[in-house]
């Protein structure tokens, strides 16, 4: 019947379209005799908003036609529309990497398939602070990015930024890793023993210590493939965020520190981003410079850029100094013992 129907309506519609002198096309002009659209819906984001939560943004209300999660996820209930909600029965992993294959259709038919990677929602970030930085590079030791555990949590889905790396995605993502207070986690900003592995499996100590690795048993130790150069101590800024872009802890360092603006525009614009989140601390309130950043002049491979772990966080260069010569220490606690340039 349907297909009876659309043979007339063209019969009837067609000799008027011919013979019409209006501008409009012909496939627009059937779409408003006909009251359809051939406009079909958009997909605009996919996000975890709670543990068993996920919405799918579209442009046009939608209906969701088939949904399949790999790792397989059992799903509680669906709640069509622009924005479509799903409830899944029970929550993954804080964190965990799932891909989405979402069929959805609207109302005139017009079909859309979408494949999408999200992370479930991670409701137990750790408190943390960074706490080491080398920015230096002589083999076998590697360029690293240190943090310490203020409180037990889930790393999943904690995003690491480099601004030279650029701001519009993330540097590094954590998988799903409980890790305690106390704790520290060593970001490994080069690959150059292919035997390591990313410690996600429980187990903090799976590889074991070597010069080249410099793997502490105690501390979670993750690798940056390939061997790339990704930090500088010309200038530089590392921060962290959680799944909601709010910034957990950040540092900025900079060779020289006269002047009060950035050369290097993905510098001038983690600044900014750094300010506004109030995550590093300018002398006159404004946007962090040169003058505002910790002074790297003086470290070298051995020479780490360390934060005093005594004192409090106050988001500013003067939570941090240059180590002594051989004072760097990955994965264990800062060596107190600082760098002191000869007169």
């Amino acid at each position: 019947m349907k297909n009876k129907l659309r043979f007339l309506l063209w019969g009837a519609v067609l000799p008027a379209l011919i013979n019409s002198a209006c501008s409009c096309s012909t496939e627009s002009a059937l779409q408003k005799i006909l009251n359809i659209s051939a406009e079909s819906p958009v997909f605009i984001s996919c996000k975890a908003v709670s543990a068993r939560e996920i919405v799918f943004q579209f442009s046009l209300p939608v209906t969701v036609s088939s949904l399949i999660f790999d790792p397989p996820q059992e799903v509680g209930e669906i709640k069509d529309g622009e924005a479509v909600m799903v409830t899944l029965q029970d929550p993954p992993p804080g964190g965990e990497r799932i891909l989405a294959d979402i069929l959805v259709e609207d109302k005139d038919g017009n079909t859309l398939n979408v494949l999408v990677p999200f992370r479930s929602r991670n409701e137990n970030f750790p408190s943390f602070i960074i706490t080491e930085v080398r920015t230096e590079y002589s083999k076998p030791r590697v360029e690293f990015v240190e943090l310490k555990m203020l409180s037990a949590g889930n790393l999943g889905a904690l995003r690491m930024f480099i601004a030279a790396s650029g701001l519009d995605a993330p540097f590094f993502e954590f998988l799903p890793i409980a890790v305690n207070a106390g704790e520290y986690v060593v970001v490994h900003l080069r690959t150059m023993d292919p035997s390591v592995v990313n410690e996600t499996g429980g187990d903090p100590g799976a590889n074991a210590y070597t010069k080249e690795n410099e793997a502490q048993p105690a501390a979670w130790d993750f690798w940056i493939p390939d061997s790339k150069k990704r930090l500088s101590k010309k200038a530089g800024a590392v921060f962290f965020t959680d799944q909601d872009d709010r910034i957990i802890d950040a540092v900025i360092f900079s060779e020289s520190t006269v002047g009060s603006m950035w050369q290097d525009e993905k510098m001038a614009q983690a600044a900014e981003l750094l300010r506004e989140a109030g995550a590093w601390t300018a002398t006159d309130g404004g946007v962090p410079g040169p003058a505002d950043a910790v002074l790297s002049r003086n470290t070298t491979v051995t020479r780490s850029i360390c934060r005093d772990e005594t004192i409090a966080d106050r988001n500013s260069a003067a939570d941090w100094y240059i180590a002594a010569t051989s004072g760097s220490s990955p994965g264990k606690p800062n060596n107190t013992k600082r760098y002191i340039p000869a007169e």
